[in-house]
């Protein structure tokens, strides 16, 4: 006879929860993911409330019907939920790394310069980014244009646009996540800095 541990049964009740949560978000019914995973209403009923035992076959099946993979409806959390930044002082940011996708970063940044608003001096590279601003006004220049962003506003773009960011009369701090090209861009020309002169 198979003992389940707790953790097993943390993990079944969890998949089980999870399966009635993407249902739900996708607006289904039992009866529209029964049909769609070809099974009875009452068997995903029962797999739903913990009446019927998780079978791998039914959990494949489930899984591409909810348009997921079976690692990510089995998928735990890991201890390492919490993670610090990175300071670096010289540039006035912290960086943090995406567990999920190493090749992504985020960067927090505080900026008192303007940006060059000539083109000559911005960059462009493969990527795309995303930034908000955290406090003050930011200047996006994105080749000949010129974008304010106040307080709260964001901005997203792709990086091959010759761009630079800065301060617009006073500080400002921007939160910026970089894709893996865009991080690597920036790696290149010597900092993170969201397109800031440098």
């Amino acid at each position: 006879m198979l003992r389940m541990t707790q953790e097993d049964g943390d993990l079944d009740s969890l998949v089980r929860k999870r399966i009635r949560a993407l249902r739900v978000a996708q607006g289904w019914s039992l009866e529209e993911l029964a049909t769609r995973a070809h099974l009875s209403q009452s068997s995903l009923s029962r797999i739903e409330n913990g009446q019927r035992r998780l079978a791998l076959d039914q959990l494949v099946t489930l899984a591409r019907a909810l348009d997921t993979t079976l690692d990510q409806l089995v998928e735990t959390a890991t201890d390492d939920i919490v993670t610090s930044p990175t300071i670096d002082s010289t540039h006035s940011q912290m960086r943090w790394t995406i567990k999920a996708d190493p090749g992504m970063s985020v960067v927090r940044q505080r900026m008192t310069e303007p940006p060059p608003e000539n083109p000559a001096r911005m960059r462009a590279h493969p990527g795309h980014e995303w930034l908000v601003v955290l406090s003050g006004t930011a200047i996006l220049m994105l080749g000949h244009r010129r974008f304010r962003l106040e307080t709260n506003q964001a901005a997203e773009f792709p990086t091959m646009m010759p761009h630079a960011i800065g301060a617009e009369s006073g500080p400002c701090e921007i939160l910026g996540i970089f894709d893996r090209d865009a991080r690597r861009g920036h790696q290149r020309d010597g900092d993170d800095a969201q397109g800031a002169p440098e």
